[in-house]
């Protein structure tokens, strides 16, 4: 399949659209699902972005939805059938990483070799929970690096990388590349992610695609965790509208019971709120490195245009500084992945009663699987202390500015192979000369402050490849963000598909 050649999906508008066409008769559920998995035939051979697929558990809950809708009387009983289920039969993959969409029909790999056959989950997860009472149809789920622990979704157990809908040659992003690939091409129309060190962003800007990172506790983890890499992770979607981006936080945003802690909660409908532009906001442009170094010309480039957007839209955007390093903010956030993925991997040791080989994961996770053991508690506890040092850093930032904008990544989306996992030494793979963090230094901050943190696409390369522009807010402004992604999409206009103009 040559580079020019992507089948065109079926359905090319986002969720939002095609819950209202299911609703309105259109489509049924049941059918948007058959050509839902129809596209994912002839797409996804050529990007090997989802790992599993339940056909059967998608068409049940598909049937079911069909039979809800059937039994609804008049116009006016389906309108209230899509304001209780506003993503009525929308087919949903959800992430092969992570605890809050535990489903007892779809098993996770975790991106491993650990799992040839998927681990399965003894509950569904609250998250779940909500997307199944909001309509979402559950079918699969989608590709991630070993673990989430890369920027790149090239796991040696997919059997191949996850490749970048854009251009095959280049990296889809992690941890959530294979969602956002998913979505970039058409495949789905909205897919879950999440992100502990900028994994809805990173992929969210390689792919063209809306990801908003939320803040630290609106969103469900439980029951099976109470947090996942001591509060630096969190769950949420891509897409390729802002509506849809704020209305799956309407209908799944909120902490869940037994919560370590909750963020502020928000207005009854976000989506109602996006009509509501915000007020002139002040915002911190930070267009290189933390540390005074250049990011890639075409970058610098499209975050400056971008800038200017936003001056005519009435905001103040002013260059500003910040007073620490990368390495900084990298560091800690590294010891808090490293000692995650550790506390899982003896978990999983303990109950299978043998310990973790290494020939049974990459070097990099095997790496910091060892280097998790050289942290002492004292260690770990200083991390998270470092990230409540950089909330209170950033709280006085935004005294002065409302928002940050930087970069999501500090180039255009990386050449496959660059950034596999097979590196010997964890660390230097995230800080050394060449590692991940001169790749994407700017998304980590946000997820060790708990702030929200959304990325837009808002330019592309000479060669054509997305390139996304990063805002970020005080802790619990996530609305703020929307209102302000809202009004730049109404001139904008939509997020096209992977090979569209825009």
């Amino acid at each position: 399949m040559t580079q020019a050649t992507l089948p065109r999906p079926w359905f090319d508008a986002d969720a939002s659209a095609l819950a209202q066409a299911i609703v309105r008769g259109d489509c049924s559920a049941e059918k948007a699902l058959q050509r839902t998995l129809a596209d994912v035939a002839a797409i996804n051979p050529a990007l090997n972005a989802v790992c599993l697929l339940a056909p059967e558990i998608g068409l049940a809950r598909a049937r079911e939805l069909d039979t809800e809708l059937a039994a609804c009387r008049n116009d006016d009983e389906r309108a209230a059938r899509l304001r209780a289920r506003p993503f009525f039969g929308v087919p949903l993959l959800l992430k092969d990483v992570g605890a809050a969409t535990a489903h007892r029909g779809l098993p996770s790999r975790a991106g491993s070799r650990l799992f040839p056959q998927g681990a399965p989950w003894p509950v569904d997860g609250t998250l779940t929970q909500r997307y199944l009472a909001a309509g979402f149809v559950p079918f699969g789920r989608s590709t991630s690096p070993e673990m989430g622990m890369s920027a790149t979704t090239e796991a040696v157990a997919y059997g191949g990388p996850t490749r970048n809908p854009w251009n095959r040659a280049h990296s889809s992003g992690g941890s959530s590349g294979g969602a956002a690939a998913a979505t970039a091409s058409g495949m789905t129309t909205i897919a879950h992610a999440n992100d502990g060190a900028g994994s809805i962003r990173i992929p969210a800007s390689a792919c063209g695609l809306i990801g908003l990172k939320p803040s630290r506790g609106l969103m469900p983890t439980g029951p099976l965790v109470g947090e996942g890499w001591g509060g630096l992770a969190i769950d949420h979607v891509l897409t390729r509208s802002v509506r849809d981006c704020a209305a799956a936080l309407d209908v799944t945003a909120g902490a869940d019971a037994g919560a370590p802690y909750a963020a502020p909660p928000l207005p009854a409908s976000c989506v109602a709120a996006l009509a509501d532009p915000p007020r002139r906001l002040r915002i911190g442009l930070i267009k290189q490195f933390y540390e005074g170094d250049a990011v890639h010309p075409e970058v610098a480039a499209v975050l400056q245009e971008f800038a200017l957007q936003l001056r005519r839209l009435g905001h103040a955007v002013e260059e500003a500084s910040i007073d620490f390093t990368t390495h900084e903010v990298v560091f800690p956030v590294m010891q808090g992945v490293a000692t995650g993925t550790a506390l899982f991997l003896d978990q999983l040791a303990a109950s299978r009663g043998r310990a973790i080989d290494p020939g049974e994961v990459e070097p990099v996770v095997w790496s910091a699987y060892q280097h998790a053991r050289s942290v002492k508690a004292t260690d770990y506890l200083a991390a998270i202390n470092t990230f409540h040092r950089l909330g209170r850093r950033m709280a006085v930032f935004h005294e002065r500015f409302d928002l940050l904008l930087t970069p999501t990544l500090a180039e255009p989306p990386a050449v496959l192979g660059r950034f596999t996992m097979d590196r010997p030494d964890f660390i230097d793979y995230r800080l050394g000369p060449t590692g991940l963090w001169r790749y994407t230094p700017f998304c980590p901050l946000a997820n060790a402050t708990g702030a929200p943190a959304i990325s837009l696409p808002v330019g592309r390369s000479a060669s054509g490849l997305p390139i996304g522009a990063m805002l970020s807010a005080l802790h619990g402004q996530d609305l703020l963000l929307l209102q302000l992604a809202a009004q730049w999409e109404a001139v904008h206009g939509p997020v096209p598909l992977a090979g569209e103009r825009p």
